[in-house]
């Protein structure tokens, strides 16, 4: 069932622009006579010509709503200077309210060109459906009367140009963009960091507001990943085209740059300056690897399945293999990930953890005992043959140090899985070896 109405006014031809008034209302009328079922919600979108005042153009449309009363309190009309603008800020109110399914009402001849808006701001989890515009009483469809001109066929890559325009605009939210540092990596060789929640423009609960991954199952869009990560990018000093994060698979198989990309992998190692490579997590670890003596580095994304079968070890090993990097000399830092204190397991799984090391289990003999990941991560990288005194975790005596923090115990710092749900956001851990 239909949740949301999207009328689309921007861009009528030529003789309807002075009669928006009518179309909306026989737009209006027309909803009401065909659905026994009204949608929730409507929303209208204008354009917002420059120089002239958004209530006055609000108001001008008020004799075309004021039949229709039983829409009032679910019509928003939504004046924007472009189209991205007024279909990001819809998204906005559809996810305030948690909505999917959206009927779309526009021209004939914005069908495609909305389709390609669609298709950049909004992810798998809505559904579209359209509907040609209404411009007369008796239900006469908006037909195509002349061919398309030049602007009305635009091109993808100018939509793309004005999606992003538009979201470099949009402000930071819930502060500035934080990145945590460890002083185990020497600066000046490598940069790196471990990412926050904060200084992005994700503005759903759970996503905001500096998510970093985007997928079929969330309503972070692509686009605002890439946004997010331009600003990252910025903050940190890294060129975002020279970006490669790890094609997760929680296994441990391992990318190394310049040979032949898995389809998959948990882990990723280069030599290459300039290049940045990053892990993700949400509870799962995102590890980094410098050596600053081969000028080499790795990242990893290590989640319980990833700890259990070996992806530090695997990415320590493919640095020593493909660069001649020395046990002895790579560094290992454990970032922002779920703790001890609230990470939890069946009892099965939990078995494979205390075979590594008892101390790794909490009240083992329960249904769901308490995991330490990074303990585990520890002991077999020592047992790999890196020194201790090069991992760099939650142990560290200095808390002023430490990077290795509980992300579901943090809401205002990291995003969680184990806390948030389906739709959690995603931070990272990223290295680079500097020019």
């Amino acid at each position: 069932m239909v949740e949301a109405i999207l009328i689309d006014l921007f861009s009528l031809p030529a003789n309807l622009q002075n009669n928006i008034q009518g179309v909306l209302y026989n737009t209006l009328e027309s909803l009401e006579k065909c659905s026994s079922i009204p949608a929730p919600f409507v929303y209208v979108m204008c354009c917002h010509r420059e120089g002239s005042e958004q209530k006055g153009e609000q108001e001008s449309l008020l004799p075309a709503l004021r039949k229709f009363q039983s829409l009032k309190r679910r019509l928003e009309v939504v004046h924007a200077l472009s189209t991205a603008a007024a279909l990001y800020t819809i998204k906005q109110r559809l996810d305030e309210k948690d909505l999917s399914i959206i009927k779309v009402i526009l021209s004939s001849l914005r069908k495609d060109i909305m389709k390609v808006y669609i298709a950049h701001l909004f992810t798998a989890v809505y559904q579209f459906e359209f509907e040609d515009l209404q411009v007369a009483s008796d239900c006469e469809n908006l037909q195509r009367a002349d061919p398309q001109s030049e602007g009305q066929m635009q091109d993808v890559a100018l939509i793309q140009s004005e999606i992003q325009l538009y979201l470099e605009s949009l402000p930071s939210l819930n502060g500035e963009l934080t990145i945590l540092r460890s002083s185990l990596i020497p600066d000046d060789i490598f940069l790196h960091g471990f990412t926050t929640r904060t200084g992005g423009i994700s503005y759903i609960p759970t996503l905001s507001s500096c998510n970093l991954f985007s997928s079929s199952k969330r309503r972070d869009p692509q686009v605002v990943v890439k946004e997010n990560l331009r600003r990252l990018a910025h903050a940190a000093g890294f060129n975002p085209e020279t970006f490669h994060r790890v094609k997760i698979d929680h296994a441990n198989a391992v990318c190394v740059m310049g040979k032949t990309e898995p389809d998959s992998y948990d882990g990723i190692v280069t030599n290459q300056k300039g290049v940045t490579i990053a892990a993700p997590g949400a509870d799962c670890i995102p590890v980094l690897f410098a050596d600053p003596v081969r000028k080499a580095c790795g990242a990893a994304h290590s989640g319980w399945k990833g700890t259990l079968l070996g992806v530090s070890m695997a990415t320590v090993n493919a640095m020593v293999s493909a660069y001649g990097c020395n046990l002895k000399d790579i560094l290992v830092v454990l970032g922002p990930s779920v703790g001890p204190c609230c990470y939890r397991l069946p009892h099965e799984s939990a078995k494979e953890f205390h075979r590594i090391d008892p101390t790794c289990v909490r009240l083992f003999d329960s249904a769901d005992p308490y995991i330490d990941i990074r303990r585990a991560t520890r002991i077999l990288l020592e047992s790999g043959g890196i020194l201790p005194e090069n991992i760099q975790d939650d142990s560290v005596t200095d808390q002023n140090q430490n990077v290795t923090f509980c992300t579901a115990c943090h809401p205002e710092k990291f995003y969680s899985h184990f806390r948030d749900g389906t739709n959690f956001g995603t931070q990272i851990g990223f290295i680079s070896i500097k020019d």
